[in-house]
């Protein structure tokens, strides 16, 4: 099929889920992906790789590790989710996303491995839009010989598609609040999700945690024989900030004295801890035989980019992208205009999905907003704008309602101030759109 016609029919499974619902979990578990990366020839074998659990922050993670591999002479794939724009952002070669015309292949091979199947009655249902992605991004991997394979869980962990890999390094990022209905009502039983991706003897990474996180995540390593590597244990770091938000810190390393300095260029104080798991990593790995020098280190982490997340788009007024949707993630863009936007005017274009914690995230970023503008993004999981502001309204100082996305940017765009700040938050969904959006308005602009 061509690459439109694959795109479609990866749509036409219906909505993305990272893993089954609890209800559909006692029946299928893991047994779609096992039986189809079987049928494939275990592709996820073919590589060494890591994964990546968490509930902010492991993408991040994920981008800073691989581009470290990739300075040190490792040819790299990367697998994450969600995508912003195009669903080619997931399946990465040496920090290229993949092109349209092996997307097609790849998914037109496993769409035929997959009709095999179920006509041998050997799936028991069609693998979901999640679980194609993924057996695509294991296969393309293999296809490609890459040295090194860095996977993010898509949802959870104990039941993602992507825990049929055997990794050298499993690493969980911070845990917090998020997709509940899902994961569980309480951070303990969060946390024993996450903690589904532990391995036996394999290492495990662990961001720092709240007490009741960590003590789940510790006992399921320590259950599995597992050594448990903690940064802010392992690293002494003396950190400074820097213009635009950006931190840059002095490390020392506890057990060898070694001192080097990264300095991330994605803004925000959680990028430094996002950045600090991934060096752990590597100086897990190069103790496993793998070339990671300081250079390759110091120099990926300054060198990664991974849009969305705080990303500067402009400045006067200053633009930002932030795909703050959940609590924590909220705590920490609420921590970040503390810092770099007392006393500026802030404008916030907000929209959220039905199953995120509205009204928390709301309470935690529109008071330091001077306006919100409600909106939403394309899609039928999107919370309307009216619905928005009935919801969160009384969280803002002043607020407005714009149903369509772009309009609300222009919106604030034509209203702010050269030394006002505007950002886009709330949803992945729509930091897609509107970094699409800009995009091409400023391609029309320059013609």
């Amino acid at each position: 099929m061509k690459y439109e016609a694959a795109v479609r029919y990866l749509l036409s499974l219906g909505r993305e889920l990272a893993a089954p619902t609890q209800a559909a979990a006692a029946k299928f578990d893991l047994e779609n992906i096992l039986v189809l990366a079987e049928r494939l020839g275990h592709p996820e074998r073919a590589y060494p790789s890591t994964h990546i659990a968490g509930t902010n922050g492991k993408g991040s993670a994920a981008a800073f590790l691989e581009s470290i591999l990739r300075h040190a002479g490792l040819r790299t794939g990367l697998n994450t989710s969600p995508h912003l724009e195009k669903i080619n952002e997931r399946i990465r070669i040496n920090g290229q996303e993949i092109s349209d015309e092996p997307f097609a292949e790849t998914l037109t091979h496993i769409h035929a491995l997959i009709e095999e199947l179920l006509a041998a009655s050997k799936l028991r249902a069609h693998p979901t839009y999640f679980e194609c992605v993924t057996a695509m991004a294991f296969e393309h991997f293999a296809r490609e010989r890459v040295n090194f394979g860095v996977f993010e869980v898509g949802l959870g962990g104990r039941l993602d598609a992507t825990n049929i890999l055997a990794p050298l390094v499993t690493i969980i990022t911070r845990i917090d609040f998020d997709h509940e209905s899902f994961l569980g009502h309480s951070l303990r039983e969060i946390a024993a999700e996450k903690a589904g991706i532990v391995k036996p003897g394999v290492p495990v990474v662990l961001a720092e945690q709240r007490p009741e996180a960590r003590e789940v995540i510790v006992a399921r390593a320590t259950e599995l024989g597992c050594p448990v590597v903690q940064p802010a244990e392992l690293f002494q770091v003396n950190q400074e900030s820097m213009e635009d938000g950006c931190v840059r810190a002095r490390v020392m390393e506890a057990n060898s004295g070694t001192t080097f300095e990264i300095a991330p260029n994605l803004p925000g104080r959680f990028q430094l801890q996002n950045a600090l798991n991934a060096v752990a990593t590597a100086r897990l790995l190069h103790h496993r035989g793998f070339q990671i020098t300081d250079d390759a280190i110091m120099r990926g982490i300054a060198e990664t980019v991974w849009p969305g997340r705080l990303e500067k788009l402009q400045s006067d007024p200053a633009v930002y992208l932030d795909g703050a949707h959940n609590p924590g993630a909220a705590r920490e863009l609420a921590h970040f205009l503390e810092q770099n936007f007392a006393g500026r005017k802030v404008w916030l274009v907000y929209a959220a999905l039905r199953d995120k914690a509205v009204d928390e995230v709301a309470g935690l970023l529109f008071p330091h907003a001077a306006e919100v503008i409600f909106t939403a993004p394309r899609s039928s999981r999107a919370v309307s704008a009216p619905q928005l502001a009935e919801i969160a309204g009384h969280h803002a100082a002043r607020f407005s309602v714009v149903p369509d996305a772009e309009r609300a940017f222009e919106r604030a765009l034509a209203q702010a101030a050269p030394e006002d700040a505007i950002f886009i938050t709330g949803s992945l969904y729509l930091v897609g759109q509107l970094r699409h959006y800009w995009k091409r308005r400023a391609q029309v602009a320059t013609r």
